[in-house]
Parts: structure tokens; sequence; C-alpha cells
């Protein structure tokens, strides 16, 4: 009888061991496959962050890179703002592409390095066209200007001529420089010096100081300049230069520029690209701007 019982829970046992090992085995089965499961969600979820993460930066986020000393196209106000007709005209834009506007100063003598490098999307702010075709993709010309000499009003200088033996001042990397190192090179020779500057508020400075006799400088600068000093600067009649203004894209960016220029023309037509331009009007520019007339 013992010999029996004993045989009967030692079949007992081993059943229950079986079945023990089997629902682990299941366990484990399963264990196994959640993980893989949950990677492949995991990954599909990131990936779709992804995606939304780079439609919301690429789609709502317009930065554009300006010159923050040069009004009226771009510069800080008294309140410590960023304004001007060019930064104007590009919130206008965004706002009407529900894209998220970022207006980003930077070095001028830098902009091509922020462009390639993707730190802003365009450069728009008095960016000259002329000499430049064929090294950015370019908006339709919005703005033609001139380039001029600025001359203290007493200081008998009336013409280009007078100019041989002096100091004169210009920013770097400008069109200003650039028609007295081609065109007007013939010019420039006859200064005593050409004094190059990273900005126009201390070249300004150092004409009111005597430091240099004239300023080479775009014509919508010059006059809003001008106005904050009163009589003190007038302008040569005599024209060093004369130019169109456009945004600069990176090379092959004919997407963004195409939407942009779109919403400008778009702009244009429906009178609000003026209606910006007349807040500069003590400045020239509603006689300069080309777009739309």
């Amino acid at each position: 009888m013992k010999k029996i019982m004993v045989m009967a829970c030692t079949a007992v046992l081993a059943m229950g061991l079986l079945t023990a090992c089997g629902n682990k085995a299941e366990d484990g089965a399963a264990g196994s496959a959640a993980p893989e499961e949950n990677a492949a969600e995991t990954e599909n979820a990131t990936e779709e962050s992804g995606a939304a993460s780079a439609d919301k930066e690429g789609g709502k986020t317009f930065t554009v890179g300006f010159d923050a000393e040069f009004p009226p196209y771009g510069y800080m106000d008294e309140n410590g703002n960023y304004t001007g007709f060019d930064l104007e005209l590009a919130a206008e834009v965004c706002t009407r592409n529900g894209w998220e506007f970022v207006a980003q100063p930077i070095d001028w003598d830098a902009k091509d390095m922020e462009l390639s490098s993707g730190s802003i999307d365009c450069i728009w702010n008095g960016f000259t066209m002329q000499g430049r075709e064929d090294a950015y993709t370019w908006s339709v010309p919005y703005v033609d200007n001139s380039q001029v000499f600025v001359v203290p009003a007493d200081a008998g200088i009336s013409t280009q001529a007078d100019l041989a033996g002096k100091v004169v001042g210009v920013q770097k990397d400008s069109s200003a420089l650039a028609a007295l190192e081609t065109d007007a090179a013939a010019l420039a020779i006859t200064f005593a010096d050409l004094q190059r500057y990273g900005d126009y508020n201390l070249a300004f400075m150092d004409l009111e100081q005597g430091a240099i006799d004239a300023l080479a400088i775009d014509i919508g600068v010059a006059n809003y300049q001008i106005s904050s000093r009163g009589d003190a600067f007038v302008i040569l009649e005599e024209k060093l230069a004369s130019e169109q203004y456009g945004i600069g894209f990176k090379l092959g960016n004919d997407e963004l520029k195409n939407q942009v220029e779109a919403t400008l023309l778009e702009m244009a037509e429906d009178g609000t690209f003026m209606e910006i331009a007349e807040k500069y009007a003590d400045f020239g520019l509603t006689d300069s701007v080309c777009l739309g007339k």
C-alpha cells in the first residue's frame, strides 16, 4: 500500500513539475516578445515625434539675418526692439504663412557663413543684388537704391572731385565699397585714405568728429541718418552707383524663395507693401521702392 501511495505521489509531483515548467516557458516566451513589440512601438513613436518636430521647425519658423545697424531697413529702436522696413515686411510674410518670425542680428562680414550653416533662412536687410547674382537665390527686387557720399554741410565739398586728398569712410563688404573698388576705382585712388567700418553708427560718429571727411553710403541709410542729425550733413548730388535690393536665400533654395516671394507680391497687390513703406516716407522709401509700381 505504501509502495502504491509513494508511486502515486511521485506521479502527481512529476505532473506538477511538468505543468510548472510549461507555464514558465510560456511566460518566458510572452515576456521575450513584449520588449520587441515595445521597442517597435517606441521606434514608431520616436519617428512620428521627430517628423512632427521637423515639420514644426521647417514650417513655422522663419529666421531673417540682418544688420542691426542699418536703418531704416533693420535696426534697434529706442525701446530696445528690432524694427525697420525689411523686418516689418518679413513679419507680415510670416503672419500670412502662419510662421514664427525670428529677427536674427548678424555680423555682416559673417552673413554667408550664417546662411550656409542654416542659422538663418535668408538675408533680408537692404541686400544688394548687383555683383552677387550667382552667389544666392534671389527674390524679385523690391527697392531701387543708390550709393552716395555724405559730407558735413560746412566742409566746402560739393562734388566728387572735391574728395581728392580727403579721408573717406565706407562700410566693410558693402555695395559702396564694391563700387569704389571697381567702377569708381579711379575716384577712390584720389582719396588720402579709405577707412572701412563695421557699422554706420561708428562711421557717422567719426564724420561728426572730423576723423573722416566723407562717407560713402546707401541713400536710404543716408536719409535716415541725416534726418536724425538736423542740417549738419548733406548728400552730394552726383551718385556713386545705383543698385537694387532683393532677399537673398541660400543658392538652390527655390522652394522657400518662391513661397516668400509669392507672399510679398500678394502684399504689393493688396497695398500692404506700400502701407509699410509709407511709415518710412521721411527716409525716401516711398520713392525708391519698385515692387508693385
